[in-house]
């Protein structure tokens, strides 16, 4: 019920400030909006916060707003004119889009870890007991068992979880271990540009396929975004595990503490960097490039890596990341390089008429 109640609450937050409701010292602070996927809602709430206090101990106001839905549809109503002064969203390929329509400037991604400033990964969430004994992604496909996940068409937490699945299906060994320090230049999947050849055994997998078919086959329903997938499970309790992203199977965890949810690692993962971005037509026209600037380079300060840490996502920095290392295990992933890049996933996974629209039969 907390996550359906924070979900309203937030939407309502996000009018509010739009229309310039608020203190009159809120009103008379520069403000920016921080246009973002729909899991990240407590992250970026208490960043704000955090980054409002950093910049008025050095004498300045700024007030950052937020947005929240599935990536995809964000990116949408970006392009649409929704006033963004940043982006931080779930996929590279979700600013790319923004880039190729003149909303953004290339170079992006020259930021440390290609604009990423912290990482995450997609894990299973099961119900007390783990009744239905959920082990890894080939538990997923058994009869009786029924998977909750949301719809990559929309989600990009549900992306991330369709090439676990495929990776998986393909029998694709992992062959990097998650370190939050290893260096840009030689970390696997940090982009476009290190995008390795696109691996036709893995993109014309008939195993994975077949795989991935029958994982859909035992989901129930798909929700537009990964924290709806999350209140389906959890409030409405339907679905024996939750393909989640990892922070939100540890908020549901927190959330929900009485129903005795157990989060599993299934034996490799992807590895998820959401990228983030100025919105340059937007700053240069609100003359807001300052603010938002400070804003992308605060979030990789030692101050908001502990933040990023405590709340169950991957911090850049290698002190926060030992301090959560117990609750952010490292893992063995699998890497967006190892596909060909976002450029080649995009369109043959779920692009129109792409292997997700061929695969999935809907209910």
């Amino acid at each position: 019920m907390k996550i359906f109640l924070l979900l309203l609450a937030f939407c309502l937050m996000s009018v509010w400030g739009l229309l310039g409701s608020g203190t009159t010292e809120d009103r008379e602070a520069e403000q920016i909006l921080n246009v973002s996927y729909d899991s990240t809602r407590e992250l970026y709430e208490q960043l704000n916060q955090l980054f409002a206090q950093r910049e008025a101990a050095a004498g300045r106001r700024i007030r950052v707003e937020q947005s929240h839905a599935g990536s995809s549809k964000q990116v949408r109503a970006v392009r649409d004119g929704l006033q963004a002064d940043v982006v931080t969203l779930a996929l590279g390929s979700d600013i790319t889009t923004l880039e190729q329509v003149g909303l953004i400037h290339s170079g992006w991604d020259k930021r440390p870890y290609n604009a990423s400033p912290y990482a995450s990964t997609i894990v299973l969430l099961v119900r007390r007991g783990n009744p239905k004994h959920i082990a890894d992604w080939g538990d997923l496909v058994r009869p009786g068992v029924s998977v909750i996940t949301a719809n990559p068409k929309t989600s990009g937490a549900a992306r991330w979880a369709f090439l676990s699945a495929w990776a998986f299906g393909a029998g694709l060994c992992p062959q990097v271990m998650y370190q939050p320090n290893m260096p840009a230049a030689t970390r696997p999947g940090d982009g476009e540009g290190s995008a390795l050849e696109s691996p036709s055994c893995l993109l014309e997998s008939e195993s994975a396929r077949q795989f991935v078919r029958a994982l859909y086959a035992n989901v129930p329903v798909l929700d537009t975004g990964a924290r709806g997938s999350v209140v389906t499970f959890a409030q409405k309790k339907i679905g024996d595990t939750l393909i989640a992203w990892e922070s939100d199977a540890w908020l549901a965890r927190q959330e929900f503490a009485e129903a005795g949810f157990e989060i599993v690692y299934p034996s490799a993962t992807m590895l998820a960097e959401p990228p983030v971005a100025i919105v340059d037509s937007v700053v240069d026209a609100r003359g807001t490039r300052a603010a938002a600037e400070a804003y992308l380079q605060f979030l990789y300060t030692p101050e908001a890596q502990n933040l990023i840490g405590s709340l169950h996502y991957r911090p850049r920095d290698p002190d926060a990341a030992a301090r959560y290392a117990t609750d952010l295990p490292t893992i063995p992933v699998w890497t967006i390089a190892e596909f060909g890049g976002w450029s080649v996933v995009q369109s043959r996974f779920f692009g129109e008429a792409g292997e997700f629209d061929r695969i999935y039969q809907r209910k």
